[in-house]
């Protein structure tokens, strides 16, 4: 649960950007009305008016749209979400959906890292474009670690080195006393703002509920329900792991990762021992801290998009008659 100077950041915030709407307004209005005055003075006629009226609306969304790229407040806790990428013909569009989410979502700094030798055109406009601030980095997976076309997803580890870079980048940049949260928030899955209410004021290692995961509804921390520690979980996959959790179920404090310069993921771990190989560095089960209403409640899904069919574009491509070659999708 949020703490109550938690609660009251929040409360000030929403209510700071709710009269940032309606001054905002109030201008829009008074905007309008001087136009129309002026206009009905020079008898510009009606079509003059609509092209004006027009040009005031656009400027006017744009600048509320402005307003919804949350601001960075000094002194909430940062943020610090974590996105491995790779070039696919869904990315661009898995990141769009991302960084709608994070816009909303106040003192958050995303940090792409992709599986590349050098940035790439389509991250850096979609991510500059979103306002969000960000860092991209880049760590390009050796080609004996990389799926091949027909693998199963589970055959090989994914992310474990875009994953190290960005850690290693915090651990370069952050302080001891920053007070900032790191989240590993993968781009294919669906995140409720609550969430991010939840994690922010983490203290060590934070855990919850992950949704449609391990072959089960929810994947999600058992709890004491007198003493209200993780004492298990409910997980149906290898269940024996230390932490049989998804990388979307949990948060570690800033100050926590720095004081232990050594812990991060291993390439060699045995399939589904990411996450544990990681916390065992940092915690263990008992300090965990429980959110999401005493992990009551799911705030995160482990959503995959489909493969898309494009067998007709290879078929474009092969007979060299492909007309989308200028299009960005």
């Amino acid at each position: 649960m949020l703490s109550n100077s938690g609660v009251d950041e929040l409360f000030i915030y929403q209510d700071m950007r709710r009269g940032m709407k309606r001054k905002l307004f109030i201008v829009f209005v008074a905007l309008f009305l001087t136009l129309l005055f002026f206009l009905a003075l020079s008898d510009r006629g009606t079509t003059r008016l609509y092209k004006e009226l027009e040009t005031l609306r656009f400027n006017f969304s744009r600048l509320l749209g402005d307003c919804e790229t949350v601001p960075r407040k000094p002194d909430l806790p940062v943020i610090y979400a974590i996105t491995p990428t790779y070039a696919r013909p869904v990315q661009k569009a898995e990141l769009t959906r991302l960084s709608h989410t994070f816009r909303l979502v106040p003192a958050l700094h995303w940090i792409i890292v992709e599986d590349a030798s050098k940035p790439s055109a389509l991250v850096g406009k979609l991510v500059n474009k979103s306002g969000i601030p960000h860092t991209i980095l880049t760590a390009p997976t050796p080609k004996e670690w990389k799926l091949r076309e027909k693998d199963p997803n589970w055959k090989k580890p994914r992310g474990v080195l875009q994953r190290n870079r960005a850690l290693q980048w915090l651990r370069e940049n952050l302080k001891p006393k920053d007070k900032a949260v790191i989240y590993f928030a993968d781009d294919d899955n669906v995140y409720s703002l609550e969430l991010f209410d939840e994690m922010r004021w983490t203290k060590g290692v934070s855990v919850w509920p992950v949704g449609l995961v391990g072959g089960l509804l929810v994947e999600r921390p058992i709890l004491n329900p007198k003493t209200g520690r993780v004492t298990g979980w409910n997980a149906a996959w290898r269940p024996e792991r230390p932490f049989p959790i998804d990388m979307a179920g949990f948060a570690i404090s800033a100050p926590l990762l720095l004081s232990r310069p050594n812990a991060k993921f291993s390439l060699t771990s045995d399939r589904g021992f990411q996450e544990s190989h990681l916390l065992q560095a940092l915690t263990t089960r008992d300090k965990l801290e429980p959110r999401a209403d005493r992990c009551t409640k799911v705030y995160v899904w482990h959503t995959r998009t489909e493969s898309p069919k494009l067998n007709a574009e290879l078929a474009r491509r092969k007979a060299k008659k492909n007309m989308n070659d200028e299009i960005e999708v």
